[in-house]
């Protein structure tokens, strides 16, 4: 948080609305898979990128898909 005053957590929650239907239309204009979250992380650590959303998006989510072999969230083989 940047500010406690009235008007500074107004600001706060305005941008935080802004961005979050910001996110909102770009996910359905572009069709991208994943929820909201997931789409506004993936923007967060890729803001500097110079590549198209929705390349970025979908490279992303491509990569960070569950295997089916994995065995790493199981506790007993």
């Amino acid at each position: 948080f940047y500010g406690t005053s009235f008007n500074a957590v107004k600001t706060q929650i305005w941008i935080a609305i802004s961005i979050y239907l910001l996110v909102a239309i770009i996910k359905k204009r572009l069709n991208l898979p994943g929820s909201l979250h997931t789409i506004l992380q993936i923007l967060e650590v890729n803001i500097f990128e110079k590549k198209p959303i929705y390349q970025t998006v979908r490279d992303a989510l491509k990569h960070n898909s569950p295997d089916c072999n994995s065995n790493q969230l199981i506790l007993f083989d």
